[in-house]
């Protein structure tokens, strides 16, 4: 993997600073195809489908992704494994993606984090940053945790699972950090993409705790990740409403409208800063409680928004402004 390590001074703390580089166009543009064009292909099929082919012709093909969705996938395939390392070969020097990493040397290999990162945006595609494959991290056990919608849709769900991307569910999230993972999580979820605005960042954060509870159940420290520039590779537009709201936490996925060039699933060129801030330590509590929940917490959403304010000039963003709900 190449990349480039450029050791950045600032005032305080120095940062570390990764950035993947630029392949040919033609492999960059069939990587990003691959890794981000899977939910548009499933909408262009099934409607092509109805349109062009007999209704039992059609329903052969709904079929067809059912068994797809519903066959079990191997996260260690070494098909897959194979595609998601050219995934990030050359996918990430398209916008081009940089992480940006406050004191890289306290981080420790061997130990498990909670990584929550921000914003989710139409799709929080710059986590694959942060996994195991890019080498940026001194992490060989890392894993990304997604909406579980995500693995009930064909070809999306073996994308993103050979990436790294594993079902975002309690369960799933402490036999990971039992086993020594480091996890990736997007706190607002759902309902942050639901309230997503032009012109600014939102993050649904205030009451978002479980995260937080669960890294003070198993003593693994909560670290702030914010990714500036992902709120602008697409554009978008959702309905809004009560109702849209529900039926977005009911199916665990909100659905809008999205697009890239030219109306395509390829992203606008649009540079990502994903920075990485310091680790907020904690101590293991096995039945912790509120107080001790929203102590955590308070000093996650603390450090996020510190983290945002210290980079947003150095990074392109100097007028954007930071909302937390």
């Amino acid at each position: 993997m190449e990349r480039l390590e450029t050791p950045v001074t600032m005032p305080s703390p120095s940062t570390s600073t990764f950035t993947e580089k630029q392949h040919s166009t033609m492999h960059t543009v069939i990587a990003v195809t691959i890794w981000l064009g899977a939910i548009h292909f499933n909408v262009f099929l099934l409607s092509s489908s109805f349109f062009f082919l007999s209704l039992p012709q059609a329903f052969a093909v709904c079929w067809v992704l059912l068994i797809f969705i519903i066959i079990p996938i191997d996260d260690k395939d070494k098909f897959g494994r194979r595609l998601a390392r050219y995934i990030c070969k050359h996918a990430l020097g398209y916008f081009p993606v940089t992480l940006h990493v406050e004191e890289y040397n306290a981080f420790d290999p061997n130990r498990a984090y909670v990584f929550g990162y921000e914003p989710h945006s139409v799709l929080p595609i710059g986590v694959v940053a942060l996994g195991d494959l890019t080498g940026f991290l001194p992490f060989t056990k890392i894993k990304v945790l997604a909406s579980t919608a995500v693995f009930y849709t064909p070809f999306v769900r073996h994308i993103w699972t050979w990436l790294g991307l594993s079902p975002a569910t309690k369960k799933n999230f402490t036999s990971l950090l039992s086993s020594g993972h480091s996890c990736i999580i997007v706190p607002g979820g759902v309902q942050e993409t639901f309230h997503m605005e032009r012109g600014s960042e939102v993050v649904y954060l205030r009451n978002r705790k479980g995260f937080v509870r669960l890294a003070l159940q198993m003593g693994c420290p909560v670290v702030p990740v914010f990714s500036f520039g992902q709120s602008q590779v697409y554009k978008w537009w959702k309905p809004g409403g009560k109702l849209f709201l529900r039926f977005s936490r009911a199916i665990r996925f909100t659905p809008i409208i999205f697009w890239g060039v030219f109306g395509s699933p390829l992203p606008y060129r649009v540079p990502m800063h994903i920075v990485i801030g310091r680790p907020i330590e904690v101590k293991q509590t096995p039945q912790p409680t509120m107080e001790e929940v929203s102590d955590i917490h308070s000093q996650y959403v603390e450090a996020l928004q510190e983290l945002f304010e210290r980079h947003k000039a150095k990074v392109g963003h100097a007028d954007l402004q930071l909302k937390v709900l």
